[in-house]
């Protein structure tokens, strides 16, 4: 397959394995916690990327397949004392199934009213599991330390944790290329130009879209198996946080919709600049305290407004726009 003699797909993971390395390298818990947090919202955007930027449909509620894959391998790892690896790997197929039944209806929809649908059915998820007594309820579940046991201890479990993420950002990236340079990629980029046009040459839209929508809620299904684990926890608030699902559509169009990179920059960028803001101490100005945590959901509206009418390519899409040359290290 040409995708594999493209030298941007090589050095795109290498970069990025390159990255995941340091804190073992470095030996340092605090700089592996901080790069867990960045592949997770790493395999979050890119994956929103696969169903929003390669054919235009705006999801405010993917971060439903994160909470979903959370909740199915937390369960079976609790109950039924259940590997990690192979919890997530189920979780995965679970948060995939529904994404398929779910999508025979909901992708038919276009435009605002797709968004709304899928802002209908994140909260409605949540609700049900405020109220779904096997998974906890509201409370949620949590793990007694002794689960971490079979792993060597919970710093042992949080270094596999790490190393999964890994493996599962660098599989969301490698997809995500795969697809865009694939045909049914290239089905997909032709419905978001232009659905109806798009029929007419001979592109199933209802069929292309399942399918893409379906690959779609796989890895952030696994990044939410392995969050929570991690954590120890897991509630119907944190795992179907629209906010979360907010920052997704930020990142991905900060970095540039449509393209692979984008999103990983995106992510990157989103990351330290809230890092920044919720670590900043109070501002006094005169009488008036500021206190900059609250304030990266405003940042991020405000760079989102910004992309939207200044920069529409993102920022890898105005580098590709503004320097060829980079196009083939860029995509």
């Amino acid at each position: 397959m040409r995708t594999f003699s493209n030298i941007s797909f090589w050095l795109l993971l290498m970069v990025v394995s390159a990255v995941a390395l340091l804190p073992i390298l470095a030996d340092s818990p605090t700089m592996r916690e901080n790069l867990f947090l960045i592949l997770m919202l790493v395999t979050l955007a890119s994956s929103l990327n696969i169903i929003m930027g390669y054919t235009g449909y705006v999801s405010f509620g993917h971060i439903v397949f994160f909470g979903l894959g959370g909740y199915f391998a937390f369960y079976l790892m609790q109950f039924h004392s259940m590997h990690v690896l192979l919890a997530a790997l189920i979780g995965g197929v679970g948060a995939s199934v529904f994404a398929f039944l779910l999508g025979i209806p909901v992708l038919r929809l276009r435009g605002a009213y797709f968004a709304l649908a899928t802002i209908g059915v994140n909260e409605a998820m949540r609700a049900f599991m405020n109220n779904f007594d096997l998974f906890g309820g509201a409370l949620g579940m949590f793990f007694n330390f002794s689960v971490y046991d079979v792993y060597g201890g919970a710093k042992s479990a949080a270094q596999l944790a790490y190393y999964a993420m890994v493996v599962v950002a660098l599989a969301t990236i490698a997809a995500s290329f795969l697809i865009k340079k694939s045909k049914f990629g290239l089905g997909l980029l032709a419905i978001r130009e232009d659905q109806d046009a798009a029929q007419v040459l001979g592109i199933d839209p209802a069929r292309t879209k399942l399918f893409a929508f379906t690959i779609s809620a796989f890895f952030p299904a696994l990044a939410g198996a392995l969050f929570f684990f991690k954590n120890g926890i897991i509630e119907p608030g944190i795992a179907f946080d629209l906010q979360r699902s907010v920052e997704g559509l930020v990142m991905v169009m900060l970095g540039g919709y449509g393209t692979v990179t984008g999103p990983i920059v995106g992510a990157l960028v989103f990351d330290r600049l809230r890092s920044a803001l919720i670590t900043a101490p109070p501002i006094t100005i005169g009488a008036l305290t500021v206190d900059l945590s609250n304030f990266h959901l405003v940042v991020a509206g405000i760079l989102l407004l910004v992309v939207v009418l200044f920069v529409t390519a993102g920022v890898i899409g105005w580098l590709r726009q503004r320097f060829p040359r980079v196009r083939r290290y860029l995509e």
